[in-house]
């Protein structure tokens, strides 16, 4: 195979390889790179010679230099290499002393806003009813926050208070009738009336026993609540709100002479009991033995129709929620069929039970709710 190997570097004109040991003791040829020539022109012109440039060698870098450290004597420990460095340190700042220090004191005085006297606590406590007092009552909007910030703290509700049994408080708003059959509502009342100061018939159901007066018995849900009766028929009642729903604003000035009574000035508590007054008087006719508690268009008919005391306002029909009262010939007529005995327009009517002490201190009054509310 090697003679083979050399007749074909013959023919083909290639070299034998070198030997290993030839080629070790060979000296590599240095490599040049190639440098393209740059063209120059000459004198003639169209002509281009090329001419070659010698490429420059860069100078050797000096090798880097190694400190020889030296090696520490026998028993001398061993010192470590000092590296200088520059260190900026910061001015110290001077500190002021506390007493140095001056404060800019604002000459602006808050004031804190406080209610006039101290709050009232007040307590819904609902019995049988439809909740139309109570949506009433919130239809005050801005009025009613403004009683709940700075008048009246609500310390039992059942929809807005989660509280279960009934606390103490100034003024109870009673909405609905009480059912003899359920004990529990019987119980409720009566313990309603020993922890309130005040206790308020608020709506015609209350008052007067309203719709609730002709139910049966044999509904649906409870089959068994058959008789129902107006609060008074079982308390004592201070203050009647007739009306099916009495209006918001009735409610809330009731609320605000309610506070003006128990917490106010002497001449605050006269104007209040103005006001209340003929309320008062309503709840002592619906609770006495001599009158009857309830209140419909016949109680108008015979005290203030009969009477010659009617005028023909028309506040009576405007005032009947189911349109029992209708006014022929300036006089308002009753269809007792349609009458659900809510008292609204014996209440609503200024010839009933409104007396002069309202009506001499009309302006007195208004001026002392704007008072309140603003």
């Amino acid at each position: 195979m090697g003679l083979l190997a050399k007749l074909k570097g013959i023919i083909f004109g290639r070299k034998e390889p070198p030997k290993p040991e030839e080629a070790l003791k060979a000296k590599p040829e240095p490599v040049t790179a190639k440098v393209q020539p740059e063209a120059q022109p000459s004198e003639d012109k169209g002509t281009v010679k090329w001419v070659k440039k010698p490429v420059p060698t860069p100078a050797p870098r000096p090798a880097p230099v190694k400190e020889a450290r030296q090696k520490p004597a026998a028993g001398e420990p061993a010192k470590a290499v000092e590296t200088l460095k520059e260190v900026i340190k910061p001015t110290p700042r001077p500190v002021a002393k506390p007493s140095e220090i001056k404060v800019e004191k604002s000459s602006e005085i808050i004031k804190e806003e406080k209610p006039v006297v101290e709050k009232i606590t007040v307590g819904h406590v609902h019995m049988s009813g439809c909740t139309g007092c109570l949506v009433s009552f919130a239809d005050n909007y801005e009025g009613l926050f403004k009683i709940l910030d700075n008048y009246a703290d609500l310390v039992y509700a059942l929809t807005l208070v989660d509280v279960r049994h009934i606390p103490e408080m100034d003024v109870a708003l009673v909405e609905g009738s009480v059912c003899l059959q359920d004990k529990c509502s019987v119980e409720e009342i009566k313990e309603a009336r020993e922890k309130a100061k005040i206790v308020v018939a608020l709506g015609g159901c209350a008052a007067y026993g309203n719709i609730t007066r002709f139910c049966r018995g044999g509904q649906w849900n409870q089959p068994q609540m058959e008789s129902y009766v107006p609060i008074g028929d079982l308390i004592d009642v201070d203050v009647y709100i007739p009306g099916c729903a009495p209006t918001p604003q009735q409610i809330r000035n009731v609320c605000i002479m309610a506070y003006l009574l128990l917490k106010g000035t002497d001449e605050q508590k006269e104007l209040a009991g103005a006001y209340l007054k003929p309320l008062m008087a309503l709840a002592k006719r619906g609770s006495n033995a001599e009158f009857s508690s309830e209140a419909c268009g016949c109680d108008l008919m015979i005290n203030v129709v009969n009477q010659g005391l009617c005028m023909g306002c028309g506040s009576c029909a405007a005032a009947c929620p189911v349109r029992a009262v209708t006014m022929e010939y300036g006089k308002p007529q009753i269809e007792r069929d349609l009458c659900i005995k809510c008292g609204a327009c014996y209440a609503q009517c200024p010839r009933s039970f409104f007396n002069f002490d309202v009506m001499n201190e009309f302006e007195g009054i208004n001026e002392l709710i704007k008072e309140v509310m603003q």
